[in-house]
């Protein structure tokens, strides 16, 4: 069955980024001039997925304006003959079909994703975490999609993290299948390193069948007292297949330091920036070697 449905929680706090998140959601948070949100439904729509289910929580009204109409600024826009830029904010109106619900208790991610049963059904679809904004030039939710058609089962993302990192993420205990796809035995939420039983991550990009939802309900609170959907992965993984996806070339942009690098290196791709940008970032480090 073709995927249909993506789902996008965005009720987190954003506490890393403290003062700016403040009365900012953390998702609205720019990559040069584009909020890390729309580049996570620009990604879902690439990969022909236009039913979006935003999970959102108190203080993220502005995700939703974001992708409205906006009747005032573009009157204004076309009132000063500002065209590219009317014909920029439309398009992000009308990239998708976005619906909302909130997640009203933070009770976690797989407490989050449970809110999307009643909106996708008995189909499979797609989680996406804003946090992980996977680079453009790697097709990865499309093959993910494409393992989805081929074995009907849920498919992660997951790259190989250092040894002493594995506490950050659910760990994967793998099977080979073939190149880059491993069958998932099992799955640990923030294991420490001497417990963990590897160094491979599962990162923010899911295919999920709708079993999932029947693994939740069966899921207790895990790490932290929450709704882990680490611990739902692990029991389904237990009745059905499901395979990671190994990959390179994802930011982590609730860590301040690759968010850093997400935009200088998104920056550096981009036509109208880039050439001037790197020239800057040349003279820079000419300048720092100076001393």
């Amino acid at each position: 069955m073709r995927v249909q449905h993506a789902v996008i929680p965005v009720a987190g706090l954003g506490t890393r980024f403290l003062p700016a998140t403040k009365a900012t959601p953390k998702e609205m948070l720019p990559i040069v001039d584009t909020p890390a949100i729309q580049l996570v439904v620009e990604e879902a729509v690439r990969a022909g997925i236009t039913d979006i289910l935003m999970i959102t929580g108190r203080g993220k009204r502005s995700i939703e304006d974001h992708f409205d109409r906006s009747a005032e600024l573009e009157h204004f826009l076309e009132s000063k003959g500002k065209f590219d830029e009317l014909k920029q904010v439309r398009a992000i109106a009308e990239l998708a079909q976005i619906y909302y619900t909130r997640q009203r208790d933070p009770l976690g991610l797989g407490h989050a994703v449970a809110f999307a049963e009643e909106h996708v059904g008995d189909e499979p679809f797609v989680v996406l975490l804003p946090d992980d904004l996977i680079q453009r030039r790697v097709p990865l939710l499309d093959r993910m999609l494409k393992i989805h058609e081929r074995y009907g089962r849920s498919v992660l993302a997951a790259i190989e993290v250092p040894r002493e990192e594995v506490s950050l993420y659910g760990t994967i205990e793998p099977e080979p299948v073939e190149e880059d796809l491993v069958r998932i035995v099992s799955i640990v939420e923030k294991p420490s390193p001497e417990d963990a039983p590897s160094n491979l991550a599962a990162i923010g990009r899911y295919v999920f069948t709708p079993e999932i939802f029947d693994a939740l309900r069966e899921t207790p609170p895990g790490h932290g007292g929450e709704i882990q959907l680490t611990d739902a992965i692990n029991l389904l993984a237990q009745d059905q297949a499901v395979y990671a996806l190994t990959f390179e070339g994802r930011y982590d942009v609730g860590n301040k330091l690759d968010y850093l690098r997400a935009t200088v290196e998104i920056a550096m791709e981009r036509e109208d920036l880039g050439a001037d940008f790197k020239a800057y970032l040349a003279e820079l480090v000419r300048r720092e070697k100076l001393g």
